[in-house]
């Protein structure tokens, strides 16, 4: 699954264009999301894994072709030596030299090396599949941050708009309070709240600064307080239901979907592929060969006279050419154990691929109860939020009249204030959960 339709699935209604940070200050979810992925360590080391792969292949498919070598000699013998061109005991100082080129070719190897580039051909494949994973798991991450950064600086303005209510009460107070229509205590009740309010105003933005320093860890860069995201409108996002799922039919898509699965899938098929790879090490082997030679000597002569280099080279010139058939019989049981610890490498891989799918299983599961719990959390705060908002209306409109206490006051402010930030809250919890379920979906 590509990250960029992860990144389409994950909020359909972002626009298309990117905002340089020059240009607006602003960081696009999708400008993070493609930081992330370059300077990812993890991202590009899975990207080394799979060059690596790719050279296995490569070398894999060359085992191939023929085995062609040449070789050239040259020496000098002094003393009582053999001639090597005529085979005759010479005494004196001889210089000799030989050429030749040599060639041999697999023709039948019990399909070791066919198998071999089975082998390899799928381990690139998983490698890429990984590589994949590991892009998705932080394309995940990278989105998660960003939404929290989001969502505190959604905070940031309730909490803000709450100082802002709480402050033109104060300001209203101390007018009735110069007036005479109130005494000292309603003031400061009134200003002892604003106060916890400005202090949670601070812990707002402290959180802010918090999430803004994750998202710059993830994206690898250094961390900067007037960092600005890009919004999005999330509300239309909660309106659009999906439609019903079920866990076996997330658990379903997702199998034929996530890189994950895929991955896990493909090493379990090279590691079979490298067993039947080695079977053939037990199989005899027939090999074409080939070889072409000529040599000098400076003692070879005719009539006395030596014949020149040249000439010797053409003179000396022979080839042979013919059939190699190896049978393997005892190679200190290296075949018989490099055997056997392949398929305790199969079973262990085959090990890792059903905990993938275990694991696949109960985290989709937990994300439908995730997303239903967040769903059922966020219509029940909808409700309780209307209700809430209703009664401070009415208490500020009694209170503003002189018929309500501040202690009324406060009690239909706190309410309303701790509604306000919990459905917020409830709402983007809801969206995450929502699109992580689509995650596993595939959509």
């Amino acid at each position: 699954m590509k990250c960029s339709l992860i990144f389409l699935y994950f909020f359909g209604l972002l626009p298309l264009s990117l905002f340089a940070q020059e240009g607006t200050g602003s960081l696009s979810l999708e400008q993070a999301l493609q930081t992330a992925l370059t300077n990812n360590l993890q991202v590009r080391q899975r990207q080394l894994s799979l060059q690596g792969s790719q050279v296995d292949y490569r070398q894999a498919k060359s085992n191939l072709l023929p085995t062609i070598n040449a070789s050239i000699s040259h020496g000098i013998n002094q003393g009582r030596s053999i001639d090597p061109f005529t085979n005759t005991y010479v005494n004196q100082e001889l210089k000799y030299g030989s050429y030749g080129v040599g060639g041999s070719l697999l023709l039948f190897g019990g399909l070791s090396q066919q198998n071999a580039i089975r082998q390899t051909s799928l381990a690139r494949d998983a490698a890429g599949q990984e590589l994949q994973q590991a892009r998705d798991n932080l394309s995940l991450e990278v989105m998660l941050a960003y939404l929290q950064v989001l969502s505190n600086e959604d905070l940031v303005e309730v909490a803000g708009n709450q100082v802002a209510v709480t402050q033109q009460q104060v300001d209203r107070l101390q007018v009735l309070l110069k007036q005479g229509a109130i005494g000292p205590p309603q003031l400061a009740e009134m200003s002892g709240q604003l106060k916890t309010e400005e202090l949670a105003l601070l812990n707002a933005r402290q959180t802010l600064e918090v999430s803004k320093l994750a998202l710059a860890q993830l994206m690898n860069v250094p961390y900067t307080p007037s960092l600005q995201l890009e919004r999005i409108e999330v509300s239309e996002l909660v309106m659009r239901e999906s439609a019903a799922t079920t866990a076996d039919a997330v658990y379903e898509a997702s199998m034929g979907q996530l890189a994950l699965v895929k991955a896990a899938r493909l090493r379990s098929r090279s590691a079979q592929a490298g067993v039947r790879s080695l079977w053939g090490n037990f199989s005899p082997s027939l090999f074409l060969f080939g070889n072409l030679n000529t040599n000098y000597s400076s003692a070879a002569t005719i009539n006395g006279e030596q014949i020149y280099y040249d000439a010797q080279l053409r003179n000396n010139l022979f080839s042979n050419v013919g059939l190699l058939l190896r049978i393997p019989i005892l190679n200190g049981f290296d075949s018989h154990n490099q055997l056997r610890r392949a398929k305790l490498e199969l079973q262990d891989v085959n090990l890792q691929e059903e905990g993938v799918l275990v694991q696949l299983r109960q985290d989709v599961e937990q994300a439908q109860l995730n997303r239903d719990n967040a769903r059922e959390r966020y219509q029940l705060l909808e409700e309780q939020q209307s209700a809430f908002a209703e009664a401070f209306r009415a208490a500020e409109i009694r209170f503003n009249a002189g018929a309500g206490t501040p202690v009324d006051y406060l009690i239909a402010k706190n309410n309303a204030d701790r509604s306000r930030i919990n459905l917020l809250m409830a709402k983007y919890d809801y969206v995450l959960r929502q699109k992580v379920l689509d995650f596993y979906r595939g959509k």
